[in-house]
């Protein structure tokens, strides 16, 4: 046998290490190791889950509905609604405001302004920038009318209740209109130093961040009083409240215009864009007045009057040959830029307003009709006894006296209301038809009628028709008691009589400058003949007697080196809060040079109580004062020419 080796036999080597899960990897020819048998536990109960379905079907339901409320209510807003929704948004987004136009001026001849317009403001508010939901506190409104009432001069309540309206959505209210520049300016400091320590102090409110202002503008009148009756004035809402500014409002006011935009906060969005309809500017009147001719009417009146103790008086001062009024004065007046100072009994115009008794300045129209008719010449006598009967009554002059033998120039010259009642007792083959002759002329003169300014708040006067005279009438009317007239009326006779007999409507206004620069005069007066020109010359020469004549009532008006005709006037005053005679209305009339009549002067004084009271003696003096100081200003000079000197008495 070969030697071999036997064979070796394999020897399990050691054991490995049991792995992780205790399980020991058994070798090349290993047994398969037997698992340990482990105890079965039960199997875990199974959770049947309900079905989702209900749920889901629950939840679409509901989704359902809301998608289609959401659906209508935008049908209801973008198709049925659309256009009603859309302007609510366009009015809470946008607003407008009225631009207001420039008030023309108001000028005198020479076009000094006597009424102009200068920068202002309109305050205006928000009223919903005030709310608690803005400001964050209760009481805004009140806060902000206590800050703004000192500065406004308003009271506080009042602003207050603007702020806090009742309609919650009133988005604009005026708090005070036309206020100046400085006003505006103190507000808006006021609310800019709110505002800045408002972003440094938590518990300051801006309470004035909802006042706004517009640009207006505020009448001034440059020469306070003067003319104020003329002029008028400009009421809170920006219209004319009297005078020439109630009169001409529409051509001085102008067209105002309009600014749409939108708006956010109070405050205009400046991205946002905006229409703008400009306004129109008024036109500019001029007057007829001279300013320097005002001033001297004005301040002799007013003198007068506070010497006299009156009620009050008048002055007007007219051109004879166009109608044109150089001066219209009033005393008591009033300043148009304040008239919470002014007394309310002075506003207007007293001198076309007051209708009152003439006296003895009206028997020039009854002269006028004796010499028209023919039925007496300046050098007519009348005898002229101290007292006259007729109807029932017994008539009187103002002074007792002897049986005057006068001339007719006399009875004028010394204002007998017996001689006047005699001479105008021929004008009808009875009485009923002497009425009737001089009542024509009344109307003829202007008495009773429509002056032709068409002046806010004029009077016509009285003038009853002559069938309705009273038995005194028939008598009173001749020397001018019975019949009421202004103050205009009666300056139109003496210029009517300057004029040679031709009566020119009285006319306040020259033109209009429209905003284009363009003038327009005004249109020509009416013109109407009353008396011939001989019979107006005639006059003018007996009205030089009043004057120039030493017997005559009217001497204080002479004017040294001018011929002067003129007219005295002392009537028994009807006292308007009674309606019964007391005190006197003194008057004086006339015009110069009285050969060639350039201006006419007339003056009244109601019911003076300090010294004389005759017409004569306190009017003349005005007259003259007034009337020096018109021919000057006017450079009218003498004529140089001698008066007439007709005779005033006769020897029986």
């Amino acid at each position: 046998m070969t030697d071999r080796e036997p064979p070796r036999r394999r020897v399990p080597g050691p054991a490995r290490p049991d792995r992780s899960d205790g399980r020991r990897r058994p070798g090349p020819g290993a047994r398969p190791v037997r698992r340990p048998v482990q105890p079965r536990s039960a199997p875990p109960r199974a959770i049947r889950l309900g079905s989702p379905r209900p749920r889901l079907r629950l939840i679409g339901f509901a989704l359902t509905l809301v998608l289609l409320v959401f659906v209508v209510r935008l049908l209801q807003v973008q198709a049925v609604d659309a256009s009603a929704y859309a302007a609510k948004a366009q009015a809470n987004r946008y607003v407008v405001h009225t631009l207001a136009a420039q008030r023309g001026e108001i000028t005198d001849r020479t076009g000094v302004a006597l009424a102009t317009s200068v920068d202002a403001y309109d305050i205006t508010a928000d009223p919903t920038l005030f709310t608690r939901e803005q400001l964050k506190i209760d009481d805004g409104p009140e806060q902000a009318a206590a800050l703004l009432a000192p500065i406004l001069g308003q009271d506080q309540a009042d602003i207050t209740d603007k702020l806090r309206p009742e309609d919650d959505e009133l988005r604009y209210v005026k708090l005070a209109g036309r206020q100046t520049p400085q006003v505006w300016k103190q507000i808006k400091d006021l609310r800019t130093a709110l505002a800045t320590k408002a972003e440094t102090d938590p518990g300051t409110v801006n309470v004035l961040a909802g006042v706004l202002a517009e640009p207006s503008s505020k009448r001034v009148y440059p020469n306070g009083d003067l003319a104020a009756g003329i002029l008028g004035w400009v009421n809170a809402d920006g219209k004319g409240g009297g005078g020439v500014e109630q009169q001409l409002n529409e051509q001085l006011a102008g067209e105002d215009g309009k600014i749409r935009y939108a708006q956010s906060g109070g405050l205009q969005v400046p991205t946002v864009g905006s229409t703008e309809t400009p306004a129109v500017p008024g036109s500019d009147i001029e007057l007829t007045i001279d300013r320097d001719i005002q001033w001297a009417a004005q301040n002799a009146i007013a003198e007068q009057v506070e010497k006299s103790d009156a009620d009050r008086g008048y002055v007007i001062v007219q051109d004879t040959r166009t109608g044109e009024i150089l001066a219209m004065a009033n005393s008591p007046g009033f300043d148009p830029n304040d008239l919470s100072t002014a007394d309310p009994t002075a506003l207007g115009n007293a001198a076309l307003q007051d209708a009152y008794e003439p006296g003895s300045t009206a028997k020039v129209v009854s002269m006028a009709a004796v010499l028209e008719e023919n039925v007496a010449t300046p050098q007519t006598h009348v005898v002229v006894p101290n007292r006259l009967h007729r109807g029932d009554r017994l008539f009187k002059d103002d002074v007792d006296h002897p049986t005057w033998y006068l001339t007719l120039n006399g009875v004028l010259a010394k204002s007998s209301n017996i001689g006047t009642i005699l001479a105008t007792g021929q004008l009808g083959r009875n009485q009923a038809e002497a009425n009737r002759v001089l009542h024509s002329y009344l109307r003829k003169f202007g008495i009773g009628g429509s002056t032709g300014l068409d002046f806010p708040g004029e009077t016509k006067g009285i003038l009853a028709p002559p069938d309705q005279w009273s038995t005194s009438q028939q008598y009173t009317i001749p020397f001018g008691q019975g019949v009421s007239i202004n103050a205009m009326q009666a300056a139109s006779v003496y210029s009517t009589i300057a004029n040679g007999g031709v009566r020119v409507e009285p006319t306040l206004v020259r033109g209009a400058k429209g905003p284009d620069g363009r003038f327009t005069p005004a249109p020509e007066p009416e013109k109407k003949r009353v008396v011939s020109e001989k019979t107006a010359t005639t006059l003018a020469r007996m009205l030089e007697s009043v004057v120039d004549d030493r017997e005559g009532t009217g001497t204080k008006a002479r004017i040294p080196g001018y011929r002067v005709a003129g007219k005295t006037g002392t009537a028994n005053r009807v006292d308007p809060a009674t309606g019964k005679y007391r005190g006197y209305t003194s008057s004086f009339a006339g015009f110069a040079p009285a050969d060639q009549p350039r201006v006419t002067v007339y003056c009244a004084i109601q019911n003076a109580t300090n010294g004389s009271y005759f017409g004569g003696q306190i009017c003349g003096p005005v007259y003259k004062q007034v009337m020096e100081f018109a021919l000057k200003t006017l450079q009218v000079p003498p004529t140089g020419a001698r008066p007439a000197n007709l005779p005033v008495t006769f020897k029986p």
